[in-house]
């Protein structure tokens, strides 16, 4: 089996693992970190919702094999160093999750939506937060929105 070298949360690992296996499995199973959940492999929950050199990405929908070593996997476990990161603090004032399957994806899309918006010297919009694609079965999507806005003017 192939050996496939990223970084992953600021430390450089190396996996053994098939080219197609995708990269949820391999920071799940292999790699122990948990925060990406699975919800349905195909792209379209969004609860694995992870960083990938910096852009929201589904680990589930990225076979390992297309990683190359300077490539950096953020997940919710290196969001943040020993304190939280600010979008979890506004998660926390604003009481947003509820059953918390979807949390840790909900706020690795919404620290990429942030960072993007900054990067191009605006604020966050309603169109912005209409683009965030995550799936919340409980339905705090007021929730969600708030905590989004607040967690930007902290970043």
């Amino acid at each position: 089996m192939p050996a496939h070298t990223f970084r992953l949360n600021g430390e450089q690992v190396t996996v053994t693992a098939p080219d197609d296996v995708r990269l949820l499995w391999v920071l799940r199973d292999l790699l122990g970190v948990t925060g990406p959940k699975y919800g349905c492999g195909i792209n379209v929950c969004k609860a694995c919702t992870s960083h990938l050199n910096g852009q929201a990405v589904s680990p589930c929908s990225i076979p390992v094999g297309d990683l190359v070593p300077d490539d950096e996997v953020t997940t919710i476990e290196g969001l943040a160093g020993t304190d939280l990161h600010p979008m979890q603090r506004a998660w926390l004032e604003h009481d947003v999750a509820q059953c918390g399957y979807c949390q840790p994806g909900q706020i690795m899309a919404a620290v990429a939506l942030v960072r993007a918006v900054a990067a191009e010297g605006r604020s966050i919009t309603d169109a912005d937060l209409d683009g965030i694609r995550n799936i919340c079965r409980c339905g705090t999507y007021p929730r969600i929105r708030d905590a989004i806005r607040a967690g930007a003017a902290e970043m």
